[in-house]
């Protein structure tokens, strides 16, 4: 199966490397789990992104606060590019992706 038919999970293997999932059934036990996690990992980033703005507002924040902020911001970021990589290769899988418009 060609690797674009692969859905890239929004976990990794103990060693670090993506994991992946091929599956012609995107309502299969494995692929609503992964996406429940997704869900849950771009509400936790919507949580950080709306903390490290207070942060960042609060003009007397020391290094500490400023570092816990950036560290959970990186670790979001992390997480939302994998699921855009991951949802951008089930578009592209389901024929281009792009916007329709009725004629």
């Amino acid at each position: 199966m060609p690797d674009s038919l692969l859905r890239l999970l929004p976990w990794t293997s103990p060693e670090g490397k993506p994991c992946y999932l091929s599956t012609d059934n995107p309502r299969s036990l494995l692929s609503r789990l992964a996406d429940d996690l997704e869900d849950q990992q771009m509400d936790s980033a919507e949580a950080v992104l709306a903390g490290s703005r207070v942060v960042l507002a609060d003009a007397v924040a020391g290094e500490r606060a400023v570092r816990f902020a950036l560290t959970r911001a990186t670790e979001s970021l992390g997480d939302v590019l994998r699921i855009a990589y991951s949802r951008g290769g089930r578009i592209e899988e389901g024929g281009g992706g792009g916007c329709v418009e009725d004629a």
